[in-house]
């Protein structure tokens, strides 16, 4: 039993795992494929849409859950030499049962190790899961967060939805996280709704819509662009 219901695992349709939080009443990813969402908003769109040439680099994700963001990111990283420090912030924990059952590592077709080391991380510390991936589990809401200025290279906006959680979607929040941000940054996120959008533009992105997923239209790509003055 967690915080806010019970915890189910359900299949997708691409064959991976997600949750269905009955106290949250929304599933962790889309039920037309968990995996393929995954890859396509946060990955494809979001960690592959700038190149990589930096000796390391810093992600914030909003929204741990299953872990799967940060699994994919390390396979997609794994070969290129690159530092990782990945920051994620988790108000409600999967609890120990669920997510050793998940399907991730086996649909991934990868050791399951590092899955569960991602999850076994200690909380609120820093943790070197691989040699060139740091874990920084915040047990924490993000409304009571103390975010570095001029800090990430990318954002992984997974919170629960604007109807379920719309405290996390507002201006203030998105200003914060626009803050922490580096020139350039990118934040990506499932949600294309209009209120998110406006509240996205309000704090100061430079606001896309791409093309979703199977099952979704569209999703959002927001990034940070300072105009700095001509010093010439």
């Amino acid at each position: 039993m967690s915080e806010f219901g019970n915890m189910e695992i359900v299949l997708t349709e691409d064959g991976s795992n997600s949750i269905f939080s009955s106290g949250f009443n929304e599933h962790y990813h889309s039920t037309h494929g968990a995996i393929q969402e995954s890859k396509h908003i946060f990955i494809e769109a979001g960690l592959k849409s700038t190149i990589i040439d930096k000796p390391e680099i810093h992600i914030l994700e909003i929204g741990f859950g299953t872990g799967l963001n940060a699994n994919l990111t390390k396979i997609e990283l794994e070969s290129k030499n690159v530092i990782v420090n990945y920051t994620s912030y988790e108000a409600f924990p999967v609890p120990e049962k669920i997510f050793s059952a998940l399907n991730y590592s086996e649909q991934l077709k990868q050791n399951n190790d590092f899955f569960i080391a991602l999850h076994q991380a200690n909380w609120n510390e820093w943790i070197e899961i691989l040699p060139k991936f740091k874990l920084l589990k915040l047990h924490q809401k993000i409304e009571d967060a103390e975010l570095p200025n001029n800090h990430f290279d990318f954002v992984y906006f997974d919170a629960f939805s604007p109807e379920i959680q719309a405290e996390l979607w507002s201006e203030a929040i998105f200003l914060k996280i626009f803050q922490s941000m580096k020139n350039n940054a990118v934040l990506t996120t499932y949600s294309a709704k209009g209120i998110v959008k406006r509240a996205l533009k309000s704090a100061g992105f430079v606001v896309e819509n791409l093309p979703g997923p199977p099952g979704k239209r569209e999703i959002t790509r927001a990034k940070k662009i300072e105009y700095l003055p001509n010093n010439l």
